[in-house]
């Protein structure tokens, strides 16, 4: 089953509330997106624990429900 990109974007600014958060559907099969995700919260984080705040947000469903996601994260 696969995820709609809204659902992406909705998990991530749940969790990241100041996020503006891009989503494109790389192969239009709902399984393959990227994100752009900006947050002021990334601030000083290494980009490993900011890409790990946002797979933290999926809730598990990295490799699962969603099958792939090129991450792109930045502060504004």
């Amino acid at each position: 089953m696969a995820m709609h990109a809204h659902e992406i974007e909705e998990m991530i600014q749940a969790a990241l509330p100041d996020a503006f958060v891009e989503i494109t559907d790389l192969a239009g099969d709902g399984n393959h997106y990227a994100a752009r995700v900006v947050s002021e919260s990334f601030r000083g984080m290494p980009r490993v624990k900011q890409h790990k705040a946002v797979y933290d947000a999926l809730g598990g469903r990295m490799g699962g429900v969603l099958h792939a996601l090129q991450l792109t994260t930045a502060t504004p």
